[in-house]
């Protein structure tokens, strides 16, 4: 990993989009501050799209793609995206993810969870999602610690599903997919021309953003991640100072200052 300041301008100068996870990248404290949200319209109004990619759910991607200034939502660790298209939204599944199928699965494994770890505890958020489970462990108090979050997700991935830990959430699915896959799929289809090696950053601050980290060149991680390091094999290329949707907003400052001049 390298200091942000490390980023070129030949790099920076090429950068058509940037991707970006939500809790504890685009927001401080739970909460998105102007900083980060200016940041966001800023690169759209310098022609540089943004993409949420978040474990969040569907209802909130909905929202999200139709308020903010974003070019879609890849939700739920890759499950879809939803974008707007000429004032409509669209809405593409990944072909692996099965809400039918996954429904009784879910149910079943959010019992184990709740058995295996006493005080683990069902996401707020989870009444509207389509297709993954999530287990809250430092979203709303009383916290738990990393080693709790771990536990979960060994408990999890014993049942046959996929599961990931974000700063706030351990999530898991049954699926063949991840963020990764579904922000590659939906490139190939809706911007097949686009360079992912050179005209794509992502941006994220905890272990479930590996997948990201691992196949972009260019990838940043805010300064929060840095509790997470030890627990990560792939790395971010780039590192922030700030925390949060300040270090989000400190990565777009330097992108656009090479833009610019």
């Amino acid at each position: 990993m390298e200091h942000l300041d490390s980023l070129s301008a030949e790099k920076a100068a090429k950068l058509s989009f940037i991707l970006t996870d939500i809790d504890d990248t685009l927001t401080n404290d739970g909460k998105v501050l102007p900083e980060a949200y200016s940041a966001m319209w800023d690169l759209c109004n310098a022609g540089v799209g943004v993409l949420p990619v978040t474990g969040r759910p569907a209802g909130w991607c909905d929202m999200i793609a139709r308020f903010w200034p974003v070019e879609g939502v890849v939700g739920e660790n890759g499950a879809f995206v939803f974008y707007m298209d000429h004032g409509r939204m669209q809405r593409m599944y990944h072909p692996d993810a099965d809400k039918e199928q996954a429904s009784d699965r879910l149910r079943d494994l959010l019992k184990r969870v709740l058995d295996t770890i006493p005080d683990s505890r069902v996401a707020e958020d989870q009444f509207c999602r389509m297709f993954d489970l999530a287990i809250d462990y430092r979203e709303q108090p009383p916290f738990l610690g990393l080693e709790e979050a771990e536990k979960i997700r060994e408990v999890c991935e014993k049942a046959g599903a996929q599961a990931k830990t974000s700063s706030i959430h351990v999530n898991a699915w049954f699926g063949e997919y991840d963020k990764l896959s579904m922000t590659r799929l939906f490139f190939s289809r809706r911007y097949p021309t686009c360079n992912l090696q050179e005209e794509v950053l992502f941006v994220g601050d905890s272990p479930n953003d590996e997948p990201m980290f691992e196949f972009f060149p260019l990838s940043c991680g805010v300064g929060n991640i840095r509790q997470f390091l030890s627990q990560m094999n792939a790395m971010p290329a780039f590192l922030t100072k700030n925390k949060g949707g300040l270090g989000f907003t400190e990565l777009v400052e330097r992108v656009l200052r090479f833009r610019t001049t």
